[in-house]
């Protein structure tokens, strides 16, 4: 049962980071425009199960007027909402309360500001620190994303990869050099996505619900979310039912995907297998630029 909708406001984001799951950068393409907000945030109302909006990217705050404007109208369908970002606006605790300040009189009810190395390198203070600041001291609820670099790391048991980044995305092709890999039969389940019964989807600017970066449910300007949510048969759908069946390695196994003989994680076996299917299955696997192609 659908609780949560996260719209993807823009792919466009200042930076390009290793850990990307969506290869968000200066020259990504896809940004909302306010009716299509507006259509999309009916058919959650319509929907009748979701109680929580998100707008991230992409970075949302480089479209700042439509990110108000999107904030409100969720908040007047009865939405609580929260924004994701890097905090790159917070140049001082001051200033980043100029930009939240309009926001938290539209409604807003929380966000979470990223703060690791993979964004902001090693500095003292980031933006999301002078953000987090800015945020208390006008009331709004805020909390930070951390996600740890990859490494290697000995163990009792031998040598492990350590880090939160999931290799979806552009961290395929930044992150993976040196790490300790394992064999692609060992991959028998999807250990982070709920397939069989998601609890939230995101949305793109090309109506794409994803349930998965560039795994997708169907296109919302093609079949309306309620239509789309009563008709997923998770075990008919032909990526989802493979890795319900058993993981990325039956989806590899199925499709006889040409594969590596072995992957870092259970993200890395699945990407690169849905990257090798993309051309055969493009009604479930988009946009392409989700898989670093054009």
């Amino acid at each position: 049962m659908l609780t949560g909708l996260h719209f993807l406001l823009t792919y466009k984001c200042l930076s390009e980071c290793d850990h990307c799951f969506v290869y968000g950068g200066p020259h990504a393409e896809g940004t909302f425009t306010l009716a299509q907000v507006r259509a999309a945030l009916d058919q959650a109302k319509g929907l009748g199960t979701i109680t929580r909006v998100f707008f991230e990217g992409g970075e949302p705050f480089l479209y700042y007027p439509l990110l108000i404007a999107a904030v409100r109208e969720a908040r007047a369908r009865g939405f609580e909402v929260g924004i994701v970002s890097n905090a790159y606006f917070a140049t001082a605790a001051e200033d980043a309360r100029l930009s939240l300040e309009p926001l938290l009189q539209a409604g807003l009810t929380d966000i979470m500001l990223s703060e690791d190395e993979l964004h902001f390198g090693q500095v003292s203070e980031t933006p999301a620190r002078l953000a987090k600041e800015a945020a208390a001291a006008v009331g709004l609820q805020a909390d930070t994303l951390a996600t740890a670099s990859p490494c290697m790391q000995e163990t009792p048991s031998g040598p492990q990869v350590s880090g939160d980044v999931m290799f979806r995305g552009r961290a395929v092709e930044k992150l993976t050099a040196g790490l300790l890999r394992r064999r692609w039969e060992s991959f028998t389940e999807c250990p982070h996505e709920d397939l069989g019964d998601p609890g939230r989807v995101h949305l793109d600017p090309f109506g794409h619900v994803h349930l998965c970066q560039g795994l997708l449910m169907g296109i919302i300007w093609e079949t309306p979310l309620k239509q789309m949510v009563a008709a997923y048969i998770p075990q008919t759908h032909p990526i989802v039912g493979a890795l319900l069946r058993g993981g990325p390695a039956q989806l590899i196994r199925e499709f006889d995907v040409a594969h590596e003989p072995g992957y870092v994680d259970a993200c890395h076996a699945c990407y690169a297998a849905r990257r090798a299917l993309i051309d055969r299955f493009p009604a479930y696997l988009a946009p392409r630029q989700v898989y670093g192609m054009q």
